[in-house]
């Protein structure tokens, strides 16, 4: 398998309050700009052959953003980067914009269901763990070249689990730092 290098993208101001973000398109704030340059930096310092990989981002402007501040960080051309649809956030529907305690006072019932089975609970108009874990999984396979690749914290910690083999319990509650670089080479470790 190819190696994959993945930057989950930088800090926006609906992560620092809390809120479900999903497929909302929202900016990085300002420690998210410093992120994504801090990930460049060390990308090019810890892995240089990374800069001739292929690069790929989901297409939401905070991923996009954090793809060109990386770049641009490696001394590459921010705009020399690929999109694709399917990297995209799980979307959380009709729970995007709120925070948990929000999401308890308004959807009581749900939030209860989402605890008792993460990895299957579809959200109001939304998608499950298990339905992102599908689209992922066909992305991973078609991967046929050393990438890297800027999307989301759900993203990762589905990738993470199907790399690793993890099971439906442990998966949707891995921790994905944004200021660290998720690295699978036939092993997995962290820039």
């Amino acid at each position: 398998m190819p190696i994959l290098v993945f930057i989950r993208h930088g800090e926006t101001d609906w992560n620092a309050e809390g809120r479900f973000q999903g497929q909302r398109d929202i900016p990085l704030n300002a420690r998210g700009r410093i992120q994504a340059q801090r990930n460049g930096r060390v990308l090019l310092e810890r892995m240089p052959e990374a800069a001739g990989f292929d690069f790929v981002a989901s297409p939401l402007e905070r991923t996009r953003q954090t793809m060109e501040i990386a770049r641009g960080a490696m001394g590459l051309d921010p705009s020399a980067y690929r999109l694709d649809p399917i990297l995209k956030e799980i979307t959380f529907g009709d729970w995007e914009g709120f925070t948990a305690p929000e999401l308890e006072a308004r959807w009581p019932e749900q939030v209860v269901a989402r605890e008792g089975d993460k990895w299957g609970f579809v959200p109001p108009a939304g998608e499950s763990y298990e339905m992102l874990s599908v689209r992922i999984g066909q992305w991973l396979e078609s991967l046929d070249t050393d990438t890297v690749v800027v999307s989301h914290g759900g993203v990762c910690r589905v990738l993470r689990g199907l790399l690793l083999g993890l099971d439906k319990d442990t998966t949707p509650n891995l921790d994905v730092p944004q200021d660290r670089i998720f690295v699978w080479n036939g092993a997995a470790h962290w820039l």
